[in-house]
């Protein structure tokens, strides 16, 4: 699969949701600073946002004049790397078979669906692999071997030792840390999901793992971040497979999320604990609940 100026792409869009209205913009190397990119590529970011009209710049002025649109931003498919292009094709393979255990993963098949090669496909299994949900076999195939109640449980303990820390780190940043231009920019999509909740509440499990994976990404561990690709797909996903009740459950949580957002942008270490795990034992819960063969042994 070409996948062209994603890095550009990707850091447009991340600096273009965090604009505001009438603020003026730092110089190029700051900004190149603040994305973790190079210079060219911010130069190109600025070129772009006054070449829509977003941006006044005139030689070392840049003022913002209006706030991006989701027009303005390139689509998804276009930004995400090839291991979340491959995390989402194999997700959206276990949930349209409801995550049967004995599911058979071809990773031919789930190459040419994406249109990348099996070495890549076959490297992100091996590495799933290890946290025992699925197990390989001969020519190129791999068995499913199913989400357990024990399972559950053990990686919601993990997570929750996990996020605590890295959300006590997050309330540390400095204020100018790129991270709280992020987080008022996630905090704005779920005010706007919460306004039209009717429509768009299947979407939160994109705005729920983008959310999570901010706040892990402060701990600066490089073992959280490793252990973290389990969590997410398994946590984040997990809104999908249940589809009972789905538009309360999600907006029950997109509340959670705000009130989580409030605590860490306080910067109160004990605010941020209490939202933490009151957030995280609501997750465990839908968890549970959410897991066919659970909901099975549980009855």
């Amino acid at each position: 699969m070409a996948r062209q100026n994603t890095v550009f792409k990707e850091a447009y869009n991340r600096y273009a949701a965090a604009l505001r209205t009438d603020t003026a913009l730092p110089s190029e190397p700051e900004i190149a600073a603040q994305l973790g990119v190079s210079r060219s590529t911010a130069r190109a970011i600025l070129t772009r946002l006054s070449e829509e009209g977003i941006i006044r710049w005139n030689k070392r002025q840049k003022i913002v004049l209006r706030q991006p649109t989701d027009h303005d931003l390139f689509p998804s498919e276009e930004t995400d790397s090839l291991h979340d292009i491959i995390e989402r094709s194999f997700m959206q393979r276990i949930l349209a078979d409801d995550a049967a255990p004995g599911m058979q993963i071809n990773e031919l098949e789930l190459a040419r669906e994406i249109g990348t090669g099996t070495t890549s496909v076959r490297e992100f299994l091996i590495r799933f692999s290890r946290f025992g949900l699925i197990e390989k076999r001969p020519n190129s195939h791999w068995t499913l071997k199913g989400f357990t109640r024990e399972f559950a449980l053990e990686l919601a303990d993990v997570r929750e030792m996990f996020e605590l820390h890295s959300a006590a780190e997050f309330g540390r940043l400095p204020k100018d840390n790129q991270s709280w231009a992020d987080l008022a920019a996630i905090r704005d999509e779920h005010h706007a999901m919460l306004a039209d909740i009717n429509q768009r509440f299947k979407d939160f499990s994109v705005l729920d793992e983008r959310f999570h994976l901010l706040i892990h990404r402060a701990s600066k561990n490089r073992f959280i971040a490793d252990f973290y690709d389990a969590i997410a797909i398994v946590f984040h996903y997990h809104y999908q497979w249940n589809k009972t009740a789905a538009r309360q459950r999600n907006e029950r949580a997109i509340h959670e999320h705000l009130d989580y957002i409030a605590a860490l942008e306080s910067g109160d270490q004990a605010a941020i604990e209490t939202a933490c795990r009151a957030h995280l034992h609501s997750a465990r819960q839908t968890l549970l609940q959410s897991l066919p063969q659970i909901a099975t042994e549980t009855a």
